[in-house]
């Protein structure tokens, strides 16, 4: 068989990974963001760099609700798919592979139920009511807020302080950098209450965006030219002792709980960012001529286009290997972290060559490529720096030699 008549191993022809049920959910979103979301985001003149206004992205939220897809991780008594990670992990890999700027909003994954997926075990009657239901039902936007100046990636060091003053705790504090907040109508703010500046107590708590002493501030944009990240400032925000999550000292707990699984579901969507960057790089290496041929033609763009077809494939398979050892309930905090260090570095690789396929159309701002380089930058430092990820392999490969 020569490499002309051998079948090609695309992932359009590879057979799929997940099950049935979740093969039949996916075609079901595809067709949502072809036949509504696109043209919507068409019509508004909606790009990577400038969004909808909360109005519009609250009906898109809505929408994705009726049709079952916005409430999709949530425990199954609260609407949930009850999917595995495998095919958690293939949703979300269709989903942003549309390459839609609506798509982050499809599972409502900036101020949806995933945000608040985790707690919902945790809730007491009261707060299902008050926050986990309108959350589920797209009625209430909820960001988590834990980044501080001085707690990124030791995210114990909170300097927020909760300080309990008979029924209310009284919360002061500055979170910065928390995706979704300017649309927030409630955060999950992680404080410390401990008495003991040297014993590090952190607890969780519910707070409302309409009580005095919450206020939303310095809203800015990241590399990825987004707007829908700013800082949470608390000045003396009182919240009654219901609104507190579980137990005093369970907030880093809470937290990080599912931090293995949430590291694991940053994988597909750097890997379907990777393959538009690989897939409009092919298109731009037929399209642009030189020297009276396609780009393409070229051996040192075939080589780069080989290199990140094949990085691309490796990543991708490292992702779902890990995603099948969670679905059999190994404790794979090791791995979950080197799937979230490859993909994030390996897509970031596969950007960079694309610009440089690109060339001059590469680089200039406005053009999809020039986006996915600054987007897919910016997901090595995201849900932990490539640098954490190595602190915890190392640290998950000594532990049986007492190292």
């Amino acid at each position: 068989m020569t490499d002309s008549t051998r079948p090609r191993a695309a992932a359009a022809t590879r057979p799929f990974e997940g099950t049935p049920r979740a093969a039949e959910f996916i075609a079901r979103i595809r067709a949502f963001i072809a036949d509504e979301l696109q043209p919507l985001a068409d019509r508004h003149g909606l790009t990577h760099e400038q969004g909808g206004d909360r109005a519009l992205l609250q009906q898109v939220w809505q929408r994705s609700r009726e049709l079952g897809f916005y409430g999709m991780t949530l425990p199954e008594p609260l609407g949930g798919a009850g999917f595995g990670v495998l095919d958690h992990v293939l949703v979300k890999e269709a989903v942003y592979a549309s390459g839609c700027v609506l798509a982050p909003h499809v599972l409502g994954e900036l101020t949806g139920p995933p945000r608040v997926g985790a707690l919902a075990r945790k809730a007491t009657p009261d707060q299902l009511q008050r926050f986990i239901l309108p959350v589920a039902r797209a009625e209430m936007a909820i960001c988590f807020a834990i980044t501080e100046a001085e707690a990124g990636s030791d995210a114990g060091a909170v300097q927020t302080r909760a300080l309990r003053d008979g029924d209310d705790y009284v919360l002061t504090g500055r979170k910065r950098f928390i995706s979704g907040s300017p649309y927030c109508d409630a955060a999950v703010v992680i404080a410390s209450t401990s008495d003991d500046p040297a014993r590090r107590e952190t607890t969780a708590f519910f707070v409302e965006r309409s009580r005095p002493g919450f206020a939303i501030e310095g809203g800015y944009k990241t590399m990825a030219g987004q707007s829908h990240t700013a800082d949470i400032v608390l000045d003396g925000c009182r919240v009654p002792v219901a609104n507190r999550i579980g137990e005093p000292g369970q907030g880093l707990g809470l937290a990080v709980g599912r931090i293995a699984v949430n590291r694991l579901l940053h994988c597909p969507t750097m890997l379907a960012l990777a393959r538009l960057a690989l897939d409009d790089a092919l298109a731009h290496a037929g399209r642009r001529r030189q020297f009276g041929q396609a780009i393409g033609g070229f051996q040192a763009i075939q080589h780069l286009l080989a290199d990140m077809a094949t990085e691309l494939h490796a990543a991708r398979a490292l992702m779902l290997d890990v995603a099948r050892l969670l679905d059999a309930g190994v404790d794979a905090r090791a791995e979950t972290s080197m799937a979230k260090l490859f993909c994030s570095e390996t897509a970031f690789r596969i950007a960079d060559r694309a610009v440089q396929i690109h060339g001059g159309a590469g680089i200039v701002q406005g053009s999809r490529a020039e986006w996915l380089f600054r987007m897919l930058r910016m997901y090595r430092v995201l849900t932990g720096t490539s640098e954490i990820q190595r602190n915890t392999i190392a640290r998950e490969l000594m532990a049986p030699a007492g190292l």
